[in-house]
């Protein structure tokens, strides 16, 4: 008589094992792990999405998981404010430090259920499962369901008098441009940071051709802006070389150099390539000169994919000196990056008013410096992402004092940058704003805050 083989039977999964295995626990857990490492640890956000460098459970994951994360965080940071708001009035008293990421999980969980499209059934149950799986968060495994639930109950009442915009925004960057621009202003740049920035492209001829072809519209000077996002690498044009990412305000201060065909130009701090682009489409002989090599790397290849030649040089530009003298300069300082809060809202979580401080002496030294690397008779653009004066205008101001007699402003004219009157100051210079319009249209509002200001040298 023969006997059938026994089946074996496969060992039951630990409770703990089948938490982290429900569909989505990954990606939640990744996104408090990123949320975490940078609002406390201080690390950008970009690094920490870095498909090749960053996060390694966020490296690991698919490509629609990755998505998730990418707006989990987004939303968790872009609305910080006001969850921390609503945090305060469900709890009874602060929770307590070295509690493991039990804030971060009631932040993202919080983000999912007000601002994505995210059942409140599922955010509470992978939050409450993720709070469990955490040894110093799993005491506050009950307080996490409690407070979420409550939430879920009561959202309307806990959430209807909430100042979105104030409490979005960090008192010192409020502060900042309430004087500079207004509380009105103030109100309405912090506004359009709660919204993605768009998908603005530059092209290298034909944009009103290139709009029609990728279902678009033609922004500020000659910008494409997609009415909606996705794979870039899957659009027309991109392996050709046809176009670059770019926002449409990053665009304009290449522009104010005028006609550099076969002129010597230097572009400084010039990663990740984008004026770079603009300017070897130009025609000029371009110089690309940054302090990172892995980023003048990167600038190489989105040259090659453009099919753009430039000479590139990895170097301080403290210490930089030039064979001979530029016919141009476009001079990308380094800067707080407050205008790019829109695509990186990390960025009111991370900077602090020291750094506009600190960025500033280096603005200052670098501007000082590239006076004398231009022929006479040249022009140097000076630019900065950043909203706040100091970096801008009062930098400027104080340039022009130092410099009397060797450089004088040459006034920005609205037509030299598609008519966008709003972007141009009274004393002529370029002052973009998130709230601004790129173009006539609902779907052409918002841009990049960005300042730009130039001088011929005498």
């Amino acid at each position: 008589m023969t006997r059938r083989p026994q089946k074996t039977s496969r060992p039951a999964k630990a409770p703990d094992q089948q938490q982290a295995d429900k569909p989505g626990f990954s990606a939640r857990k990744i996104a408090a792990d990123i949320l975490g490492n940078v609002v406390h640890k201080k690390r950008p956000l970009d690094g920490e999405l870095d498909v090749a460098s960053g996060h390694s459970g966020f490296r690991d994951l698919a490509g629609n998981d990755r998505a998730l994360v990418r707006a989990i965080v987004g939303a968790s940071l872009r609305h910080r404010g006001e969850i921390a708001e609503i945090l305060d009035r469900l709890l009874d008293r602060q929770i307590p430090e070295k509690t493991g990421r039990v804030l971060d999980i009631l932040h993202v969980a919080i983000a999912q259920m007000l601002f994505l499209d995210v059942p409140d059934r599922a955010a509470v149950s992978l939050a409450v499962d993720h709070a469990g799986l955490d040894r110093r968060a799993r005491p506050y495994k009950g307080l996490v369901n409690g407070v979420l639930r409550r939430l879920g109950r009561e959202r309307e009442e806990i959430t209807a008098d909430l100042d979105a915009n104030r409490l979005n925004t960090p008192d010192w960057l409020f502060e900042s441009w309430q004087a500079a621009y207004g509380e009105e202003t103030a109100r309405a740049i912090a506004q359009a940071h709660q919204g993605e920035a768009a998908l603005d492209l530059s092209v290298k001829a034909e944009p009103h051709a290139w709009a029609e072809k990728l279902d678009g519209k033609v922004v500020g000077a000659g910008s494409v802006r997609l009415a909606k996002k996705g794979p870039i690498e899957a659009l027309e044009g991109y392996g050709d070389g046809s176009w670059w990412v770019q926002d449409v305000a990053a665009a304009l201060p290449a522009r104010l150099l005028g006609d550099i065909r076969d002129l010597k130009v230097a572009d400084l701090c010039a990663a990740p390539g984008g004026k770079t682009a603009q300017l070897a489409a130009a025609g000029a002989d371009v110089t690309a000169i940054d302090i990172s090599k892995s980023r003048l790397k990167r600038l190489a290849e989105n040259m090659t994919r453009l099919g753009q030649s430039v000479t590139t040089i990895a170097s301080d530009l403290r210490e930089f000196e030039p064979d001979a003298p530029f016919d141009a300069i476009l001079l990308d300082a380094p800067c707080s990056a407050t205008g790019t809060i829109r695509r990186h809202p990390d960025v009111p979580w991370i900077k602090k008013p020291y750094d506009v401080e600190k960025l500033g002496e280096i603005q200052r030294e670098l501007l000082d410096r590239v006076v004398a690397w231009v022929k006479p008779g040249g022009l140097i653009v000076y630019c900065t992402c950043s909203l706040e004066p100091a970096e801008g205008e009062q930098q400027v101001e104080a340039f022009l004092e130092r410099q009397a007699g060797k450089v004088q402003l040459v006034a920005v004219d609205q037509q030299e940058i598609g008519g966008l009157g709003k972007s141009v100051t009274s004393e002529g210079y370029l002052r973009c704003l998130p709230c601004h319009d790129a173009g006539p249209g609902a779907d052409s509002k918002g841009m990049d805050g960005f300042f730009a200001a130039r001088f011929k040298v005498s």
